[in-house]
């Protein structure tokens, strides 16, 4: 699920792996989620980049960025619901374990697949751990290993960032007086 996440453009020269069909097909196959003789689109990129966007929205307000507000919360939530709707999971029990899996195959599989495994986290109780950096050109997923669960950042590089930022713009605010 974080290498899903983690295929945004970044500031620090990271592409938009979704940028266009070929990108997601590559990332899809590469990761054994997508057979390489199906045809993908760029609309199944843009539907690739909404599942993407509303969850790095939902992992910031782990994070507790506070630029994300209760309405942007509730229209990634909205998205979320009807993602999990389009790209169904089938539930898949064994002696040993039960298992989701995407109940379709192409690229609504892939979808699911990653619905699938943000649920497991979830069943596993692990999914406020999953954080997306609070310094806003990053946005990286990252697991929050603290023992207080309060990580905000994806590395104290981004933390230096944003700690830099606000000395600056606080500079600046004295001199304007």
């Amino acid at each position: 699920m974080l290498s899903f996440v983690n295929t945004r453009a970044d500031g620090a020269g990271g592409v938009e792996i979704f940028g266009a069909a070929a990108g997601f097909a590559e990332w899809a196959v590469e990761r054994g989620l997508l057979d390489a003789a199906i045809v993908v689109t760029d609309s199944d990129a843009a539907a690739a980049r909404e599942l993407r966007d509303a969850l790095v929205t939902t992992l910031l307000t782990h994070a507790g960025d506070p630029d994300i507000d209760a309405a942007q919360l509730a229209e990634a939530e909205r998205y979320l619901r009807q993602a999990g709707v389009r790209y169904p999971l089938t539930t898949v029990v064994t002696a040993q374990d039960a298992q989701l899996f995407a109940g379709s195959s192409g690229v609504p599989g892939v979808l699911g697949s990653v619905l699938a495994a943000v649920t497991e986290t979830a069943q596993r109780g692990d999914w406020t751990r999953i954080k997306a950096c609070c310094n806003p050109p990053c946005h990286f997923g990252f697991i929050d290993r603290t023992r207080n669960r309060a990580a905000r950042f994806c590395s104290p590089g981004c933390g230096s960032q944003v700690s830099m930022r606000a000395l600056r713009q606080r500079r600046k605010q004295a001199e304007t007086r």
